[in-house]
């Protein structure tokens, strides 16, 4: 099976996340700009997690681009990774509406840790497949993107109950690792 399918699907998948997020969002009570401020919380829980799920996209089509075959194994884990993004309106609006208390805080970016792991092992499991012939196998081995984002989530998490700030700066510095994007694997694409 080619993976133009479930590319297709996950996208799908992907803009109802977003449009969930941006449905939670509820009209305020009159016409003066001071009635946003309420919504502050929100509106910084719903950017953050939009740019994170723009950057789950842009990276999940440059690896899905390069699949000649797909099994059932793949579509799996590439569920397992929706599954996980699916979360992130509910932990969104948790968290903005708890204006970043610590467990809602903490909960948010534990799904963005597991989210991150399946990433990586749809990732692995692609390359599992395709070996040696898959243009992207030393990049994405070699990856300092792939060792650092884990930790940095697990670290997020934990400093949500010890330091808000430095938790959100854990979540900035994975946010600027992935929202650059990899020239590697811009070329490697070209080559394809």
């Amino acid at each position: 099976m080619k993976a133009n399918r479930m590319e297709a699907f996950s996208d799908g998948v992907l803009a109802i996340i977003i449009t969930i997020m941006v449905l939670e969002f509820k009209t305020p009570e009159g016409n003066e700009g001071h009635v946003l401020l309420p919504l502050v919380p929100k509106i910084i829980s719903y950017m953050l997690s939009f740019i994170y799920i723009g950057i789950y996209w842009n990276n999940h089509h440059h690896l899905l681009h390069l699949i000649k075959y797909m099994n059932g194994k793949i579509m799996w884990l590439n569920l397992l990774l929706l599954f996980w993004v699916s979360l992130i309106p509910f932990t969104t609006a948790w968290m903005g509406e708890n204006q970043f208390d610590p467990t809602p805080t903490a909960i948010y970016f534990i799904i963005h840790l597991l989210a991150a792991t399946s990433y990586l092992l749809l990732q692995h499991a692609i390359l599992g497949q395709h070996h040696k012939e898959f243009p992207l196998a030393k990049i994405i081995d070699n990856g300092f993107k792939n060792k650092i984002t884990p930790i940095l989530y697990f670290l997020a998490a934990v400093f949500a109950y010890i330091n808000i700030a430095l938790s959100f700066l854990f979540y900035v510095i994975v946010t600027a690792i992935w929202f650059i994007p990899d020239k590697r694997i811009e070329s490697a694409l070209e080559i394809k």
